[in-house]
C-alpha cells in the first residue's frame, strides 16, 4: 500500500529537520508507544500497540536509517512483527523551503502479511489514513515544541 502527501511547517527546516531526524522525537509521534529503546545512531526499537479496529496488534518494531541529506531528504525502514502481523514499511521525507516556512513531501511503502494482512486494503486503508493523520497531527506539535526550544 502506498501512501504520499505534503506536511506544511511554519519553522524553518533546520527545526523541522532537528524533529524528523531525532528518534525520541519520532518515538512521540507514533500512536500507542509503550517502549523506545536507540540502539546507535541508524538503529533504533519501538514496542506499539497498533489501534485495530476493536482492540490493537501489539508489534515490536526495528527501524533501520537508510539514507539521510541533512536539511533535505531521509529515508527509513521499519519492519514490526506482532501476533496475527507482520509489517514492513519504508518511508521518506524530501523538505524544502526558504525562512520559517517548511514543506514536507512523506512517501511511505506499507506492507502488511499474516492474518491481519488478509483483511485487504479496503479494510486497513481507512484505519492506516487515520494513523497517519495522527503521526502528522503530532509531528506538527513536536516541530512547534522544538521551535520554541530554539
Amino acid at each position: 500500500m502506498k501512501l504520499e502527501g505534503t506536511k506544511e511547517f511554519d519553522a524553518s527546516r533546520e527545526v523541522v529537520w532537528s524533529v524528523i531526524n531525532d528518534p525520541a522525537k519520532m518515538a512521540n509521534t507514533m500512536p500507542g508507544v509503550s517502549s523506545f529503546e536507540i540502539a546507535d545512531d541508524t538503529h533504533w526499537s519501538a514496542k506499539v500497540k497498533v489501534p485495530l479496529g476493536l482492540g490493537g496488534l501489539k508489534m515490536s518494531i526495528a527501524f533501520t536509517k537508510l539514507e539521510e541529506r541533512p536539511l533535505e531528504f531521509a529515508s527509513l525502514n521499519a519492519k514490526g512483527q506482532g501476533v496475527g502481523a507482520l509489517m514492513n514499511m519504508t518511508t521518506s521525507f524530501t523538505l524544502s523551503g526558504e525562512g520559517e516556512k517548511t514543506s514536507m513531501a512523506w512517501e511511505a511503502d506499507v506492507k502488511i502479511a499474516g492474518p491481519v494482512g488478509s483483511m485487504g486494503q479496503r479494510v486497513l486503508q481507512p484505519i492506516i489514513n487515520q494513523q497517519v493523520g495522527n503521526v502528522l497531527a503530532s509531528l506538527e506539535r513536536e516541530v512547534q515544541e522544538a521551535k520554541a526550544a530554539a
